[in-house]
């Protein structure tokens, strides 16, 4: 299950059965995140996993299904819906490598990415997702 793409609208329904059931985080689990989702499940005695459910599920199906796909379904290994758009279409690969010249472009572009995960505005996983995808353009 850890290798098959995850579906945004299962990830959003689970995140909402959190709010009415009396455990929450299974949309965690589903989506690889094992430690938030034990997280959840210690703290389903308070109210405070049903309100993060309740305002993921409503994060994932704002979401475009590209960006939901950059979010949860980049590092799988095989080709993920938006790869497989991506290689039958005459488009080229969507990060191509980067210029020498560009790489200091790239460590300020950490550096920030950094600055926003220290201030709590961006997750560990969001910021490791990102921080991936730059320093494979430099490679």
């Amino acid at each position: 299950m850890l290798s098959k793409p995850k579906s945004r609208k299962i990830a959003a329904m689970l995140a909402f059965s959190g709010t009415i059931l009396p455990i929450a985080g299974l949309h965690k689990f589903y989506l690889g995140q094992p430690w938030w989702g034990i997280v959840y499940l210690l703290l389903s005695w308070t109210q405070i996993p049903r309100i993060a459910s309740g305002i993921e599920g409503a994060w994932y199906l704002l979401q475009t299904p590209e960006q939901f796909e950059e979010n949860f379904n980049l590092n799988l290994g095989g080709a993920s819906t938006t790869n497989r758009i991506a290689n039958t279409s005459s488009t080229s690969n969507p990060s191509p490598p980067v210029d020498p010249a560009q790489i200091g472009a790239i460590a300020d572009a950490l550096r920030q990415l950094d600055i926003l995960r220290q201030e709590g505005l961006m997750s560990e996983y969001e910021f490791e997702q990102k921080r991936r995808q730059l320093l494979d353009r430099i490679a």
